[in-house]
């Protein structure tokens, strides 16, 4: 006759339990996907609340690529993290990406410039402006660069996540060109009023 032993049945009931945990999450895991690589603008390349053409625009540019479609492009850092803050934007965000500005023309930042946003250091506030006349988000690969860029031009740094809501989607005091973010029009930044 068998004897019964319980240390033999905790085993088998934990390994039981580990393989159905392990096979619950594989079933939750996404197929692989390829690594999401910026894009290098032409003038192609219109910004998704302009409609002008990127390239046209001074100072740092985003770009954000979406799992339900193809990447969208905007002339600004601001309109680019603007994006991810809209309730009515997809949330389907695969990678985005802006300029870094530490080695770069502000007027024409280079091609090779691109860094993923949410690594990137941003000096908020600063004197200089982005591409639609409006306070910017600079974007720099380095905290070193960042401050350095606040030695010459004001504002402070802060991390993606840390960058106040209100900076991007409200009508910010720095802001004397009249192009906030609540203000729509021809030279606005084209973000729809109210959403902050």
């Amino acid at each position: 006759m068998m004897s019964f032993n319980p240390q033999a049945l905790r085993i088998n009931h934990g390994f039981f339990a580990a393989l159905c945990l392990t096979l619950l999450g594989a079933c939750d895991d996404p197929a692989p996907t390829e690594a999401v690589t910026p894009v290098m603008l032409t003038r192609e390349h219109r910004g998704h609340y302009c409609r002008m053409i990127v390239l046209d625009h001074k100072g740092p540019k985003g770009q954000i690529h979406l799992k339900n479609r193809g990447p969208v492009f905007f002339s600004s850092v601001r309109d680019t993290i603007a994006f991810t803050m809209l309730p009515e934007e997809s949330r389907q965000i695969a990678a985005i990406f802006v300029n870094d500005m530490t080695a770069t023309d502000w007027n024409r930042p280079g091609p090779e410039t691109w860094i993923p946003a949410r690594r990137a250091y941003f000096v908020i506030g600063s004197s200089k402006r982005g591409g639609m006349g409006a306070p910017e988000a600079v974007p720099f690969k380095g905290e070193a660069a960042a401050l350095a860029f606040v030695s010459r031009f004001g504002g402070r740094v802060v991390a993606f996540g840390a960058i106040p809501r209100q900076y991007i989607l409200g009508e910010s005091p720095h802001d004397q060109s009249g192009h906030g973010a609540h203000h729509t029009g021809s030279k606005g930044d084209g973000l729809k009023e109210n959403h902050d």
